[in-house]
Order: structure tokens, then C-alpha cells, then sequence
């Protein structure tokens, strides 16, 4: 086994606990010598914007202002909520008039990639484009990446396009009413189409097709392993199935995979009134096929309109819009209610314990639940709150 010496090397300095001496010559310039008082300057913290700077902003079209507002929009501050919703109902005459599209897929299926070759294609049109992208929350860390937009350089550099990348906060509630409260928002700002991309096959594309006018799904090619992964109830809600990655040596599998979900759709019912869903090929890398599409996003339009199912659609969406945030609403007053949370503990041991059944503890809590109790302690009026 080799010596090991514990004495100070010749180079070391005689105090272990000294700073060497820099370089002759070379002034330090760290952040303590350049200013002496560095440590007591405080930064001025910026002030908020009013409701009239947001709301003139948002209308200019600037595209800060928006970001800003939408940040209100998802803030879970009872003061940012009564603001956000006051922002909101002073915009709400500018909404409506854009086409929203919801698109969702397989992991892996190139949606991002398609969004930016969709949307630059869309921009070229001179159309104004709204990206809203659904990032999943995490259940352990509350986390979310929001890197969609760094999948889109392209399109996030148009002074056309705006890209929004937002968590989902891990209920299914909070995608519906922050969602749609920033599609209203980025309509109210000029953007005539919006495209909500969802975080993949899963219960979220319900609420997602529940906002949107037209829905798609993009897919890949081998529609043998992909249909696996694809719930029937998804394929319901398509207005129309885009096979990406048509291109290359791919575009012949492509070209099977359109026919074996030409034939399933036959066995589905539509997801639109009077609508026939079909699938589409296309090609981010290659841009085909995205004009073809966009004109039948077109053509949809022009039937629903004229039929009244485009309208009779998002009448039905304000009406569910407003049976969730009513069921949101009553879901917070309940668990926010301190009679309700002191009680919980030993309700929930009673529980465990077998003392009472589930149906028993709910029946008890109910029964002691003041909705104006809870309501004088909780519910913020959004139009006086300041």
C-alpha cells in the first residue's frame, strides 16, 4: 500500500484560510470592488399594469401586454383572479370571431413539428396565429417543461404568430377555464386562428374538443401498432385523422395506414353534425399536404356555418363552460371551508377505522357544510374586488 503524506505542499501558502494574491497588473473587477455598495442597492420592483393598461395593451396587439395578461388569467391569486376576470369581461365584445382548432397525438407523432410548419404555412396566408401548447404537470414536483416553444424557432420569431406554452396543473378542471380564458384573450388581441395543441392521447382531449371548433389527430404511419394506443372515444372526436411523416421512403406505409383508417372510420360515428371525418396525409418536413388541409378547414367551416351546427357547437361549449366552473367553484368552497377541513381528519379516520361507510361520511359532511358561510369567507366579487 502506498505512503500518504499529510504535510503542506512547498506551493501552498503559510494560512491555509488566505486568499492567494491575483495576477500583477490585472485589476479585479468583481461585482464588490466595481461597487462598494452593490449589496445595499435594492432592485425597483416594477409596477403592476392597471386593468386599463391591459386591456389597451391587449386590444395594440402588444404581444408583452397579452403575455402578461395571460399570466394573470393562470395565477391562482384570488386578488390576479378578480383582476383577470374584470380584464376579461371589459374584452369579451372583441372574442369569437376566430377559428380555433384543437390537435392532438400519439407521443412521437411530430405535433410540434406540424405546428410550426401548419402555422408558418398559416402566417404566409396572412392569417394571425395563436399557439396555445398544454404541457402535463407533474403529480410529484407540480413541474412542468413548457419547452414546446423551443420546438417551434421558426414560428416563435413571426411577429404573426404567438406561442403560449402552459402547464396543465394536473386537473383536468384548470386546463378548462385557463385555456379558454386565454383563447379569449388572444382572440381579443386580433389572432383569427388559435391552435391548441393537448398533451397527448389521454382524458384531456375531451375538454380540449369541448373548446375548439375543429379537432385533428395526428398520427403516424404502421396503423396496426398505433391503433393500440388509441382509444376508440379519441377517434371519435376527430374531425379529421392527418398521418404525418408522409415523405421519403415512408410515403408508401403512409399511404396504408390512410386506407386501414378510412375503413375504421366507417364503423365511428362523426364527431360533427353532417360532417364526414376522413384522414389526410402530410409532411412537416416536406410541407405537403398542409394546404390541402387548411382549405378542409375551410370547407368545414363553410358547411357547419351554413347548416347551424358552428354555432349551435360553441353554444353548447359557453353552456358546459359554465356547468365546470360551476362545479370547480363549489368543489373549492367545500374543501376550503374550515368547518369542513377541521372535521376531515377524524371523518377520514372514522372511515378507515370502519366506523362509518364512504356514503355515510359524505352524507355527514354535506350536512354540515354552510354554502354562505363558505362563501362570505372565500368568494372574491370580480367586479368591485381590488
Amino acid at each position: 500500500m502506498a505512503n500518504y503524506t499529510t504535510t503542506t505542499p512547498e506551493w501552498a501558502v503559510s494560512n491555509s484560510s488566505a486568499v492567494m494574491s491575483g495576477i500583477e497588473g490585472i485589476k479585479d473587477t468583481t461585482v464588490g470592488n466595481i461597487n462598494p455598495n452593490w449589496s445595499k442597492v435594492k432592485p425597483k420592483r416594477r409596477a403592476a399594469l392597471t386593468e386599463d393598461e391591459i386591456v389597451e395593451g391587449v386590444i395594440k396587439g402588444d404581444r408583452v401586454i397579452l403575455s402578461q395578461a395571460i399570466t394573470l388569467i393562470e395565477s391562482n391569486n384570488p386578488k390576479h383572479f378578480a383582476k383577470a376576470q374584470r380584464v376579461l369581461q371589459r374584452l369579451l365584445p372583441r372574442t369569437g370571431k376566430a377559428l380555433r382548432v384543437g390537435i392532438t397525438g400519439v407521443p412521437g407523432a411530430g405535433k410540434s413539428t406540424f405546428i410550426e410548419s401548419f402555422g408558418n404555412m398559416l402566417c404566409d396566408e396572412g392569417h394571425k396565429l395563436a399557439v396555445l401548447a398544454i404541457d402535463p404537470t407533474s403529480s410529484v414536483t407540480r413541474g412542468s417543461i413548457l419547452g414546446d416553444k423551443t420546438r417551434m424557432g421558426t414560428l416563435s420569431r413571426r411577429m404573426e404568430a404567438f406561442i403560449r406554452p402552459s402547464p396543465a396543473g394536473g386537473t383536468l378542471g384548470g386546463v378548462a377555464r385557463k385555456s379558454r380564458e386565454t383563447m379569449l384573450m388572444c382572440e381579443a388581441a386580433g389572432y383569427d386562428v388559435i391552435l391548441i395543441e393537448t398533451v397527448g392521447v389521454g382524458q384531456s382531449e375531451t375538454t380540449v374538443r369541448s373548446m375548439v371548433d375543429f379537432f385533428m389527430l395526428v398520427v403516424l404511419t404502421g396503423a396496426g401498432d398505433d391503433l393500440q394506443g388509441i382509444k376508440k372515444g379519441i377517434m371519435e372526436l376527430a374531425d379529421a385523422i392527418v398521418i404525418n411523416k408522409a415523405d421519403g421512403d415512408n410515403l408508401i406505409r403512409a399511404k396504408v395506414t390512410r386506407g386501414e383508417y378510412e375503413r375504421m372510420i366507417e364503423f365511428i360515428r362523426p364527431a360533427t353534425e353532417g360532417w364526414e371525418t376522413h384522414a389526410y396525409l402530410a409532411s412537416a418536413l416536406k410541407k405537403t399536404g398542409l394546404k390541402e388541409l387548411w382549405q378542409v378547414i375551410q370547407i368545414f367551416k363553410r358547411l357547419t356555418t351554413e347548416s347551424g351546427v358552428f354555432q349551435k357547437r360553441r353554444d353548447g361549449q359557453l353552456l358546459d363552460w359554465m356547468q365546470a366552473m360551476i362545479d370547480e367553484h363549489l368543489h373549492n368552497l367545500f374543501f376550503g371551508d374550515n368547518v369542513i377541513m377541521g372535521r376531515m381528519p377524524e371523518i377520514r379516520e372514522a372511515v378507515l377505522s370502519g366506523i362509518i361507510s364512504p356514503t355515510q361520511a359524505v352524507a355527514e359532511l354535506v350536512k354540515m357544510f354552510d354554502v354562505k358561510r363558505a362563501a362570505q369567507r372565500q368568494v372574491v366579487d370580480i367586479f368591485t374586488a381590488r
